[in-house]
Formats: C-alpha cells, sequence, structure tokens
C-alpha cells in the first residue's frame, strides 16, 4: 500500500514516508473563534479529516496524532470584544463550542489535540527569544519583528519573494519595520485594548504575533518536525511561509516534510465575501441539510482544485446519499459479510482523489442492490461489509438506514408511523380510499411510504 500526496513544497505527488509509523503527526490550522465559521472554513476540517481517517486506516487508530488549533487572542477577537463589551474568553469558549459542534455534524473527528493559543504564550515567548538571540528578529517601537532578509530562502513554500508581501490579510505595515516584509513575532499592547489581551514578556506587554501561535503549538504537541501540516491554499502566504520561517530559524530543522493546501471555496461562480453578500455560514446550511450531504457535496471535487458550492450540487449530493443509503437499507439485515479492499481506498492514496472514491461508493451501491434482487445471501453481507468500511473512510454512512431516511425528531417519526401503521391496517380492512387518503397526506408532507414483501416503510423526500 502507497500513499501519493501532492506536495505544495515540492510542487510534485511524493510517496507519503512517516519519520515514525507508530506515530504519525499531522497539523492543520483551525479557526479564529470570534463569529460563526462559514461553508469554505469548512472544507479544511473535512479533506483533513479524510486523510486522517485513510492513515488510521493504514497505520492504526491510535498511530496518529492529530492536532488542529483554536486561535483565541488575534486582533479580530480584540474587536469584537472591544465592539460587544464581552470578555474575550467569553467569546472565544461560545465560538469555539458552536465550532466543534458543526463539525462534528459534518462527521468531522475531534482532533487528537486541540491547542490553545493563550495556553501556549510561554511557548511563543521562548520561540521568540530564541530567534532574537539567534539574530532572526529584532525589537522595535511597536513590538518584536522577524527580520525576512536573515532567511535566505525565504519564500520556498510559496515561491513568493520577499517583496511580494503585501498589505492585509493580517500582514503587518508598519514604519517601525527595517523592511515592508518583515513581520510580527510580539505585539506591545496599545491604549484602550481589554486587559484579558495582554501578557507579559522580556520585551514588554503585548500579545503574540499570529503566525507564532501556530510555530509553538505544533512544535509542543508533535515535535519539531511534523510529518504533515494542511490548510487551506489562502494559507499557504503569508501564514505558513512565516510559520516555516519561524520554526526552521529557531530550530535548524524542517518544520514539516509535507506540506498540503485544500482550494477555493466558490459561490455560484464568485467569490465569496462579505461584500457581495454571499458569505452562507455552516450553522445555517446545517438547519437545513444534514451534516453527511454538506461533506458529500465538499468531496465532490477534488480537494486541490476550486469547487463551486451551489444549491444544485447540495441536491445532488442529497439524491446520491438517498440512493447509497437506500442500496443499504436491502442488505442491512445481512450478517457475517467481509469487507475487501476496494477502489475506494486505491483512490484515497492517490492524493486523496475523492470524485473516484465516491464513484466506487455508487458502484458498491450497485453490487449491494443486485445482490439484494439476486436474494444472494453472501453477497449481500459482503456488500454491506464493504458499504460501511468505504463509508468510515469516507466520512459516510454513520447512520442506520432507518435513521437516514426518517431523520427529524423522534416525536415526529413516531406521527408518521401511526400514521403508516393505520394506512396498513386500512389495506388490510381492503379500505382502499383511507389507505390512499393517508398515503396523499404523507406525500404532501414530503414523505414517500415504500411498500414490500417485508411490510411498509417510509422515507423524506
Amino acid at each position: 500500500m502507497t500513499i501519493r500526496l501532492y506536495d505544495s513544497a515540492a510542487r510534485e505527488k511524493r510517496v507519503f514516508v512517516p519519520q515514525d509509523p507508530a506515530r504519525v503527526t499531522m497539523y492543520v490550522c483551525g479557526p479564529t473563534v470570534y463569529n460563526y465559521a462559514h461553508i469554505g472554513n469548512a472544507r479544511p476540517p473535512i479533506v483533513f479529516d479524510v486523510l486522517r481517517r485513510l492513515l488510521m486506516h493504514v497505520y492504526g487508530e491510535n498511530a496518529v496524532v492529530y492536532a488542529r488549533n483554536i486561535t483565541d487572542i488575534e486582533d479580530k477577537i480584540i474587536r469584537a470584544s472591544l465592539e460587544t463589551g464581552e470578555p474575550i474568553a467569553d467569546i472565544t469558549r461560545k465560538f469555539a463550542g458552536i465550532y466543534n459542534a458543526d463539525t462534528a455534524a459534518l462527521n468531522v473527528l475531534p482532533p487528537t489535540v486541540e491547542p490553545w493559543a493563550t495556553a501556549h504564550v510561554a511557548e511563543m515567548i521562548d520561540m521568540i527569544d530564541r530567534l532574537v538571540r539567534k539574530g532572526y528578529a529584532y525589537v522595535g517601537k511597536e513590538g518584536v519583528w522577524f527580520a525576512v532578509s536573515q532567511m535566505n530562502d525565504y519564500g520556498k513554500l510559496s515561491g513568493r519573494k520577499p517583496g511580494d508581501n503585501e498589505a492585509g490579510a493580517r500582514v503587518e505595515v508598519d514604519p517601525d519595520k527595517r523592511d515592508p516584509s518583515d513581520f510580527a513575532l510580539w505585539k506591545f499592547a496599545k491604549p484602550g485594548e481589554p486587559e484579558d489581551a495582554i501578557w507579559g514578556s522580556p520585551w514588554g506587554r503585548g500579545r503574540p504575533g499570529w503566525h507564532i501561535e501556530c510555530s509553538a503549538m505544533a512544535a509542543k504537541h508533535l515535535g519539531k518536525t511534523i510529518d504533515i501540516h494542511g490548510g487551506g491554499i489562502d494559507l499557504q502566504f503569508p501564514h505558513h511561509e512565516n510559520e516555516i520561517a519561524q520554526s526552521e530559524c529557531a530550530h535548524g530543522q524542517a518544520m514539516a516534510n509535507y506540506w498540503l493546501h485544500n482550494g477555493f471555496l466558490d459561490m455560484s461562480g464568485e467569490k465569496m465575501s462579505k461584500s457581495l453578500g454571499n458569505v452562507v455560514l455552516v450553522h445555517d446550511l446545517l438547519k437545513d441539510w444534514p451534516g453527511e450531504v454538506l461533506r458529500l457535496a465538499m468531496l465532490s471535487g477534488h480537494y486541490r482544485a476550486p469547487l463551486d458550492w451551489t444549491e444544485d450540487l447540495l441536491k445532488q449530493a442529497k439524491a446520491t446519499l438517498d440512493r447509497i443509503y437506500g442500496a443499504l437499507r436491502r442488505v442491512w439485515e445481512a450478517e457475517g459479510g467481509e469487507a475487501r479492499d476496494t477502489g475506494v481506498e486505491r483512490a484515497l492514496e492517490d492524493d486523496l482523489n475523492t470524485p473516484e472514491a465516491l464513484a466506487e461508493l455508487s458502484r458498491l451501491a450497485t453490487e449491494a442492490n443486485t445482490a439484494a434482487d439476486q436474494k444472494d445471501a453472501v453477497g449481500m453481507a459482503n456488500a454491506k461489509a464493504n458499504l460501511l468500511a468505504a463509508g468510515k473512510l469516507l466520512g459516510l454512512l454513520t447512520h442506520t438506514p432507518k435513521e437516514w431516511e426518517h431523520g427529524g425528531d423522534a416525536d415526529e417519526n413516531a406521527r408518521i408511523d401511526a400514521l403508516v401503521e393505520a394506512r396498513v391496517a386500512a389495506r388490510a380492512a381492503r379500505d382502499w380510499a383511507e389507505a390512499d387518503r393517508i398515503r396523499k397526506e404523507l406525500a404532501e408532507q414530503g414523505i414517500e411510504i415504500m411498500d414490500g414483501p417485508a411490510g411498509s416503510t417510509w422515507r423524506r423526500l
């Protein structure tokens, strides 16, 4: 078994070889918790959850150490605190909880380690001090800055030169810098900032820069060199570039052996942005769509390619899952099956080719239907095992077929069950008019009744 991953730093696919197969390490940049996450923010956790599941399948359930941080101190969080009057800790706890609940609804496994930035300020100060002592950083009037010119190969990840650094996107622009490309390691406190945003340091009261947070947390929990560092393509520059600069200059060794980046998500052909008014929140989407629908829609495109997020994409994802769960329902009672290596695993080994993996999952559903049509007990049992094994790799098929087809809450489902039973009784009494009335009533509520040899079942359309 060979896993090949596209390494952004090497600009090619590389065979994945972990430093220690018994401890495979992966760090993925997590959320800045001051507001709800939009659907574009959900692409990295879903993509790298699939990679994590593949690594666990290959190296063992407990062999993968996956860290996803919480950024709970940053300019946007401070701004939210000043605007609302809420303490920073209250804001960050609230939105971190919402983020974790929303990603759990997308079947994203919780990280092995979830470091919070504010719990690692001492490690950040230690790393900054090391950079200052080595001559890679200097103290100015506004804070402590990393001197980009002191790193000969700065820009090797993105291919951008120091002069390409632009204002905005959390890149500091200040006359206090020796060079416009230099970036903040430590920011001195400003008048009016909340006290809970300020820490003491050898250089003065203030707070860490954004980039140093991930460098310090990754080193503490995973080691100075980790196997895989992942995140969105928007983080490649400047964030990941600056992580490399800090970590490698402080430690004298590579920060990560493989760098993976997922592509952008567009809204109906346009870039998602507040100015266009097309920002869609995960929290809101989950009110209208099952999490697995959002997940399958996200996996329908290759992770490195842009993905156009549309209503039609969601409808197609729902229809696909309805078909696959329908096939699973037909073989659900079969027991004793044994899963084989399928095309799902082989597709994922090739740089997480999820479109091909989903095509294979659909083919497995066809196998299940064929076995059910032929009343092949062994084939049905194996088809069930194959579907569930493939679903585990992709983070899909986590419900029973009945749970999927019913959805809704328990009271509502009990009401529908009673109507279906009343229809069965009417049919038994040859009261066809009443049976048709109940079917029509349920159809108007989006409920389809399915009659079969084993009785009548129902599902939501």
